[in-house]
């Protein structure tokens, strides 16, 4: 006990160990309610990934491609304003978003034609490629000093 209680004096006298990371990701600067908009698209990119998921498991098919072209695909776009946000944005990280929009896309196709197959492993690679995108933008960019 006595022991703990010298180590802890010390520690507290030099000063504990700090451990910070620097994030090197690319900061790309949006005015304030355009980032606001943007964060709260990708929030539900998260929710309709989710939701794919739970219609996968419940083998709803095309429950799981309606959500996957309707708020992720090509035809979510407009309702994303990605466009008016596009000018801020890095030419690579438009690139990535399309990609994503275009897997999200090729997915519900690949599950609209799998799953009355039960093609799991095709389905299970078609949502791959959707994240995939995801973690490429989020690991080279961020929207927050």
């Amino acid at each position: 006990m006595k022991k703990r209680i010298i180590l802890a004096l010390i520690l507290t006298i030099l000063g504990l160990p700090t451990l910070s990371f620097a994030d090197s990701r690319q900061l790309v600067e949006f005015p304030e309610m355009m980032r606001d908009h943007m964060l709260e698209n990708m929030r539900d990119h998260l929710l309709a990934l989710t939701e794919i998921q739970q219609h996968l498991a419940l083998e709803e098919y095309e429950k799981a491609a309606t959500v996957a072209e309707n708020r992720l695909g090509m035809s979510s776009l407009d309702g994303h304003g990605a466009s008016h946000m596009a000018r801020f944005m890095p030419v690579a990280m438009q690139q990535i978003g399309t990609q994503m929009h275009k897997a999200a896309s090729r997915f519900a196709i690949i599950v609209q034609e799998g799953g009355l197959e039960g093609s799991t492993p095709k389905i299970a690679e078609g949502l791959a490629g959707v994240m995939q995108q995801c973690v490429a933008c989020h690991s080279s960019y961020r929207v927050h000093p």
